[in-house]
């Protein structure tokens, strides 16, 4: 049998610490951190125990990574009975107010300004005729 760095061509990431714990009255604390510099931690309490449809967690955490190109990445976040929210340096910031569109993506720019130089390709094209086997 194979272990896993024979089967990918890579080594196993060591997990270097890893923290749970559970509580009876719904709360929790989770942790963990890995040989490669990613680190996540997350809490969590429940509100509102008990009572029908007003149940809700409330959770608070945030992990932290390297991306790809060697930047650091870091978000933290909460979730609660008005949504996940979560904030990082390199997340898009929504606009100041709601008459702000966001910023149109490259990519569909360059789509955008494609399709008006090539109007042609709008057209319909004739169907090709059925075969019947």
């Amino acid at each position: 049998m194979r272990n896993a760095a024979q089967l990918t061509g890579k080594e196993p990431i060591p997990i270097i610490s890893q923290d749970r714990e559970v509580n009876i009255d719904g709360s929790y604390r989770s942790s963990y951190e890995t040989g490669n510099g990613i680190f996540a931690q997350e809490q969590g309490v429940l509100k509102n125990a008990g009572v029908k449809d007003a149940e809700t967690e409330n959770v608070q955490g945030g992990f932290r990574y390297t991306a790809p190109d060697g930047s650091p990445i870091q978000v933290t976040y909460t979730a609660d009975e008005n949504g996940f929210h979560a904030h990082g340096d390199h997340l898009p910031v929504p606009p100041i107010d709601d008459k702000t569109p966001p910023p149109i993506p490259v990519a569909i720019l360059r789509s955008l300004e494609y399709n008006a130089a090539h109007p042609e390709e709008d057209e319909e094209r004739p169907a090709p005729a059925a075969r019947r086997f």
